[in-house]
Formats: C-alpha cells, structure tokens, sequence
C-alpha cells in the first residue's frame, strides 16, 4: 500500500517585484515563470509541483498585490491574487529586505491578518549586510519571526521548510481499514490497478486579443485567467489541470504571437520565448483565429510553426456568433488552408464563441479525434500493400535512366505518425513524389489534419535482387 501524500499548496504573495516569480522558479527548479526587472510582469497565478527536503509542495505564482478595488488590470490581477490564497494552505508573504518595509507592505500584511490562511513572513535578498535594517524592520509587521531567504542565490530554503513543518499533513500509517479495502475478485488474486491516463498537453494560441483567456476561462467554468480588452494581456504560459469526460487534460494559456518585426521589449520576447516552448511540449494546439482577418499572414505562420513541430492541430474561429456572412466566411477559411497549408488538409476547423460557450463540446470533440490520430499506428503489411498499390499507379520516376525502387515501408513511431521508407537511391527520390505519398497515405488511412513525417533510408544490399 502507498504512503498517503504529504502534500502543501504554498502561494507566495507580496507587492510588485520583491522576487515572487524568482522563488517561484527556485522551489520548483525550472524557469517557468517569466522573470523581469520590470514592475507587475506576473499577473496570473500559475501553480507547479515542486519537492523541498522530501515535502510534496503545490507552489503558486501570483501577481504584486495592488491597492485597487476598481475594474482596472491592476484590481482584476488583485482577485485572482485573492483566490489563490482562499486555495491555499499556507501564504507565504514575501518582502523586499533592502528596500525595507514599505507603506503597502504594512497595507497588506494587515489584510493578510484577518484572512483564514495561516502566512509565513519571508524577507527576500538578504544575502548581504545591506538587508539586516530591512529585516529588522520585518518584525514591525506583527506576522512573527521572518524567514531570511535569498531566492536569486538559493540561500535560506532550509529555514522556509522549517517554518512550514507546522503545516505539513502527518503521515498517516496504512492500517487495517485501509487493507481491507482492497479489491480481490472471485479467484483470490488481487485486482490490478489500472494504469493512471496520461493528460493530455493542450495548447491554446494565437494573435493577441483573439480571446484566448476567454476560451480556456469557458472550458474549465471559472475566472481562471485574466481577460480584458486590453492586447498582450497574458505574459506567462497558464497552465491549468482539467478533466473532460474522464481525460485528463493540461490546458495551457499562452501569450498573443505577433509578427516577428513587432516583437520590440525584453519582456515580449520572454513571453514569445514561452509560448514557443509550450507547443513544442503540446500534443494537440488549438490556434484560435478572429473573425477579423481569418487565418491572415501571422495566423499561418503560427499554424506553420505548430505542424513543423509535429503538433496536432485544430483551429477555432471565435465570435462566430458576430459573424454576418457565414458561408462565405467559411468557404474563404477553406480556401487559404489548402492553398497556404497544404502539407496538413483536413484540418479541424471549429466555430465557436467563447465568451457565449457555444460549440466547445465540438471543439474538444475535435481535438480528442486529432488526438487519436496524432497516436495513430498503422501494421506495417497493410503499410506495404497500400504502397505496392500507389507504385503500380504512379511509379516512381527515372533517375539517369535508371527507375528508381522503393523497397519497403513501416512506421518507425507515433505523435506524430512517422514512417521509414527503404529505396535503392533514396536521395533521389523527388518532392513531388513524396507528396503524392504523403497524400495518398493521409486519404487512404484517414489522417487528416495531423503532420506526417516520412524518412528516406537506403535498403540494404540483396545480391539477388533486380535492380
């Protein structure tokens, strides 16, 4: 029997650029979240799994703590700050050493008082003398004994786990109760457990402002992620935890891709950066298109980056509910896909209106089916059968009067399906014949709107073949 899991959800809070973010990234050991000088870059809360001397923490992200209570960014980023902490076992409140204790922190430290969740007082980048009157002033706050750490340098990680020991589930021994629950079936042998299902990674990208935001806040039921008219509003890839029919799902948010000449501050390339690494980690990308110039020059080329990726892909046309000339807006849709992206026809094109949840059954519909082609595998028989019957049709072609011989084929791996084709001169072998079997390969097996991959390999020498 497993041990019960000793598992803290932590969220780190405190005003703007004290190094919540840069915690953030020590105590789960990667650079997720999106570091920068510039005041306010968090404005999402976002939560990964991290190990601290052996504890199971939940460590969550969230934006400065802001005095305003209006509709502006700044109050919107302050509520999603609020649920994160009404989630949380601990807060932890971090403070600025160096620069001391501020007007705003003993503003929030008071607020943090009157809440339900217990907080742990961490004053951060006292690595040097320069922090100790900051330190000292911490005491000021009422919240207990700070917790010396730097976060840039790693220092002071053995304090934290101490201040969090209070918290931390006892570990509860497995008892008879629990032995009896085992399931043992008729024949006396204990029942297999099944195997856990993987989530499915799931991206979601496009321009700015196409209602990216929207559409994952719609999908999971709640104001997960900011939304707002403002372009550029998302920074950080958003990654939330989802189940949808009994499948697990790893929906991720990603920051608006603009064109390449656009893209000016330090901050913006970050993010672009991120959303880059989160479709090379995809298994299915939805790339959500405006009713304002569908699928324009930005549109495709992020299309083009997803497929070149070897991503499943489908694409979501949002406000469809504003759009006036339907048919037509469709049938031009279809027109720039085979022409613009023909290397992936079929492509699963959904209408849908996020901020009205129209249609997003339909959406997932969809992208669970490209997921199933995405791990499609084919026998490799039925592979050489179906290649014998293209060659007989069209065969390949001459090369300095010599024709040129396919041996044989068979897919070497799934996600996304890629096959090894043997021929007698494989460098040979022309682009416009690979295409013919790349598409007659997505017809007569049914794959569409998924990217196929196709390796040419030099067959081993047969002294007694024909050649």
């Amino acid at each position: 029997m497993g041990q019960p899991k000793r598992r803290l959800t932590v969220a780190i809070i405190g005003r703007p650029n004290v190094g919540k973010s840069t915690l953030f990234n020590r105590l789960v050991g990667k650079k997720l979240a999106i570091v920068d000088d510039t005041p306010g870059v968090t404005r999402d809360w976002r939560a990964a799994d991290a190990r601290l001397a052996g504890v199971e923490l939940t460590v969550v992200d969230t934006a400065g703590l802001e005095e305003a209570f209006d509709q502006s960014l700044e109050a919107r980023m302050r509520r999603q700050t609020e649920m994160a902490i009404e989630r949380a076992d601990v807060a932890l409140f971090l403070i600025d050493a160096r620069a001391g204790v501020t007007p705003l922190d003993r503003h929030f430290a008071q607020w943090l008082r009157k809440q339900k969740t217990p907080v742990v007082l961490l004053a951060n980048k006292c690595e040097g003398r320069a922090s100790q009157p900051g330190l000292i002033e911490a005491f000021e706050l009422g919240m207990g004994e700070p917790v010396p750490i730097s976060a840039e340098h790693g220092e002071g990680l053995a304090d934290l786990v101490d201040a969090l020991a209070p918290f931390i589930p006892a570990e509860e021994p497995a008892g008879e109760e629990e032995a009896d629950e085992v399931d043992i079936p008729e024949d006396g042998e204990p029942a297999e457990a099944e195997p856990e299902q993987k989530a499915l990674q799931l991206a979601i990208v496009g321009r700015p402002n196409v209602g990216k935001s929207t559409l994952l806040n719609s999908l999971v039921g709640e104001e997960r992620v900011l939304t707002g008219p403002e372009a550029g509003m998302t920074r950080d890839a958003i990654a939330v935890e989802w189940d949808w029919k009994g499948q697990p799902m790893r929906l991720v948010d990603t920051a608006g891709l603009r064109r390449r000449a656009r893209v000016e501050t330090k901050l913006e390339k970050l993010a672009v950066a991120d959303t880059l690494r989160v479709i090379r980690l995809a298994h299915v990308v939805v790339l959500v298109l405006d009713i304002d110039g569908i699928l324009d020059k930005q549109d495709l080329t992020i299309a083009r980056m997803v497929v070149d990726e070897g991503r499943g892909l489908v694409i979501a046309i949002n406000k469809w509910d504003a759009v006036e000339n339907k048919a037509e807006a469709l049938q031009q849709l279809r027109d720039r896909l085979e022409t613009s992206l023909p290397q992936v026809r079929g492509v699963p094109t959904v209408t849908i209106s996020a901020l009205r949840r129209q249609k997003l059954d339909q959406l997932l519909d969809a992208v669970m089916e490209t997921y199933r082609l995405w791990n499609r595998r084919i026998p490799t028989a039925q592979l050489n059968r179906w290649l014998q019957g293209m060659m007989e049709t069209h065969p390949p072609p001459l090369v300095e009067g010599r024709r040129l011989k396919i041996r044989y084929m068979t897919q070497v791996k799934g996600r996304p399906p890629t096959f090894a084709l043997f021929s007698n001169n494989p460098g040979e072998l022309p682009e416009h014949y690979m295409r013919y079997l790349v598409n007659g390969l997505r017809e007569a097996f049914e794959l569409p709107g998924v990217p196929i991959r196709f390796l040419l390999r030099k067959a081993s020498s047969n002294p007694y073949s024909e050649d």
